[in-house]
């Protein structure tokens, strides 16, 4: 740690030396159309990746109509949302088909480079990123461990917040809609001198489809950035969101066919609810970024990073004599300090790129366990932190012009260790503490032709480090601290194409493999069971993608995605893992009319699957569905003033289904969706 610290400062010391006083603009890059960050941790064209690679503007998501980040990323190849409340606040997010209970343990998610995903098993709340604080989203499916260490398997989604730049730029927005919703906007943009500052706020809420499933969001954020001189660059970025949701619980299909918007009290003995289940949180984010630019010597950034969660969950439905962890407060921190140095220089006449970065994180967590709501009797407390340091590089060199070759290399280690004391268990322990050593390697060729066209693919080797409550039984039951439990390993094989057989026609096509080996696996019954590295599966999967643009007249665009993920070992070896559908599909058409109007009808169909836990595919599926929805925008000019009214119709048809399900035996459980949905708003700026 203290050789660490050391090196930190000796960059930070070397990126204000004098000594380097060469300007950036000696090395000026070549404009590029479409670039992205995610993808090599600095800019790039999108092209040059290999990975199919999305990116998804400020502008797309406005008129989208989208009131969470959930609803922008929904209609993407090989990305599914799966919630148990039928809104976005805890929404399961799954890519390529890594299917199960745990998906979200294997897609990476940062807003600013900075990861959101928790130590413990959970997933995040989408609510705490409002979407008018967003610039860009940038989709990059595929492996990112060597870049990005733990849980970047299926692919990383970076959201990007907004910078200023230019004059000022007022916008406000206000929509409502069905179920109670609507959703604020406001903020400003802009520079002045060496400034830029952007500066937002949102409000969002919605009663909900389902009784007890209302939801509210508030958070906003500013980011502030000074350019001192062509050497030197300081930025500090600040969001906030509270974020309060009810949880209405499932249904079996006799109480949907009576009524899907009812919550019962009990759907059945595994699956109950009640009328006090609910949950809040409270988030910060912060990141300081210093850019140091040594001209031809390349440049260094550094990123200090803080987050905080405070999170209040209420569960009384699975309170019982025998299970009383019922309310729950829990604090989790994140302390991280990236440092990079990049440079881009030719070697014998080619071009080459070198990234070499460490990531360092600390992350306490502390976990306070209550027999009531008002928290009069504490039961357990849990205390916990997660260290990780990881060093990595990154290298692209240019074979021929158009043919680049980029290899990868991450070391990373991480410790989890903690304590947990419970009045109700004998499983207590103390200073507990496992260590986890990890490697990634990586390899890919991108061919590019034509203008705009490339070939690419790529070989990668991925991990998962386990969640908290995986190592540790801190949440009643049996079992302490598992001191043999390893890590998640695999390997990422891919490739694929973008092409363009005319200069508005884009077709994508990528095909790949994971192989993932030592999943961790409950083995046994509950509370007695224990976890083990006993786990292979594979995921099978092709992405189909299709655009085109008929100038002045209209824009097509679709998707298709296929996945097969299977167990591989085991009594349910070459079964299906749940809820993995098989197929989904997304298309559309935005026609451009006179008078400033554009019209979107889309389409999304998402096919069957094997319901939770049944692992066996021995009972009923998760039914297939199929999606109307139906948009329209008005965008007239009034001089310097720019006015949007929209008014958008989801599942029109009013389609009965359900994205998550669960197995338990003799009947399944269900978590019913929202049917038809009306939204309308309007937005200026100025």
């Amino acid at each position: 740690m203290k050789k660490f610290l050391f090196l930190v400062l000796l960059f930070s010391l070397v990126s204000f030396s004098p000594l380097h006083a060469e300007s950036k603009n000696d090395d000026a890059p070549v404009t590029m159309e479409e670039v992205v960050v995610t993808a090599t941790r600095d800019k790039q064209e999108t092209r040059k990746a290999p990975a199919n690679v999305t990116v998804i503007t400020a502008e797309e998501i406005s008129k989208s109509g989208a009131t969470t980040v959930v609803d922008v990323l929904d209609k993407l190849e090989s990305i599914q949302f799966r919630t148990s409340s039928g809104n976005s606040s805890q929404a399961y997010i799954d890519m390529r088909g890594i299917g199960g209970d745990n998906p979200y343990g294997k897609t990476l998610i940062l807003l600013d480079g900075r990861r959101l995903n928790r130590t413990d098993m959970a997933s995040i709340n989408w609510l705490q990123m409002p979407v008018n604080t967003i610039e860009r989203i940038e989709i990059i499916r595929g492996p990112g461990s060597v870049l990005y260490g733990d849980a970047a398997i299926g692919g990383v989604i970076n959201i990007i917040t907004k910078k200023g730049k230019g004059e000022p730029k007022f916008n406000a927005s206000a929509l409502v809609g069905s179920y109670g919703l609507n959703n604020e906007r406001v903020g400003v943009t802009g520079s002045t001198n060496k400034w830029t500052y952007a500066l937002t706020g949102e409000n969002n809420f919605n009663f909900g489809y389902r009784e007890r499933s209302k939801y509210s969001a508030q958070g906003g954020g500013f980011d502030l950035g000074y350019t001192a001189s062509d050497l030197l660059s300081v930025s500090l970025g600040v969001s906030f969101n509270k974020a309060d949701y009810q949880m209405p619980g499932a249904l079996t299909k006799e109480q949907m066919e009576q009524d899907r918007r009812q919550y019962q009290p009990a759907a059945g003995p595994w699956s109950p609810a009640h009328s006090n289940d609910d949950g809040s949180d409270k988030y910060t984010n912060v990141n300081l970024g210093i850019k140091s630019f040594w001209g031809s010597w390349g440049q260094l950034e550094i990123n200090f990073l803080y987050g905080k969660k405070d999170l209040q969950m209420n569960m009384p439905s699975s309170f019982s004599s025998w299970y009383p962890y019922a309310f729950s407060d829990t604090n989790a921190d994140t302390y991280g300090i990236t440092p990079k140095y990049i440079l881009a220089k030719e070697i014998f006449g080619f071009q080459n790129k070198v990234i070499v970065g460490v990531d360092y994180y600390n992350e306490p967590y502390k976990k306070d366990i209550f027999s009531d709501r008002e928290r009069t009797a504490k039961l357990s407390t849990a205390d916990f932190t997660r260290e990780s340091l990881g060093y990595y590089i990154h290298d692209e060199f240019s074979l021929l012009k158009n043919l680049i070759f980029s290899a990868g290399y991450r070391f990373e280690q991480t410790s989890i260790k903690g304590s947990n004391v419970d009045t109700n268990s004998s499983y207590n322990f103390t200073d507990m503490e496992n260590t986890y050593n990890a490697e990634a390697y990586e390899a890919g060729l991108t061919w590019l032709w034509g203008k705009k066209s490339k070939v690419f693919a790529k070989y990668a080797t991925v991990y998962r480090i386990p969640f908290l409550e995986e190592v540790a039984y801190f949440n009643g039951g049996g079992g302490g601290f598992l001191k043999g439990l390893e890590k998640e390993k695999g390997i990422s094989t891919e490739a694929g194409t973008e092409f363009y057989p005319l200069e508005n026609l884009k077709i994508g096509l990528t095909l790949f493999r994971i192989d993932m080996e030592d999943e961790i696996q409950y083995v046994g019954i509950y509370p007695t069971g224990y976890n083990q590295n006993a786990g292979k599966t594979r995921h099978d999967g092709a992405e189909f993608s299709i655009s085109y643009l008929w100038e002045k007249r209209a824009k097509f665009y679709g998707n298709f995605t296929y996945h097969l993920a299977t167990f591989e070992d085991g009594a349910n070896s070459k079964k299906e893992i749940p809820l993995v559908p098989n197929r989904m599909a997304n298309a559309g058409v935005e026609i451009y009319l006179p008078y400033n109007l554009s019209l979107r009808p889309e389409i999304r169909h998402v096919g069957d699957a094997f319901l939770s836990l049944d692992n066996d595919n021995n009972t009923e599926k998760l039914e297939a569905y199929t999606l109307l929805n139906f948009y329209v925008h008005y965008k007239p000019t009034f001089g310097k003033l720019g006015l949007t009214a929209f008014l958008g119709v989801d599942n029109i048809a009013d389609v009965k289904y359900s994205s998550f399900g669960l197995d338990y035996g003799q009947y399944g459980v269900y978590y019913p969706m929202p049917g038809r949905t009306f939204k309308a708003g309007l937005s200026f700026e100025f």
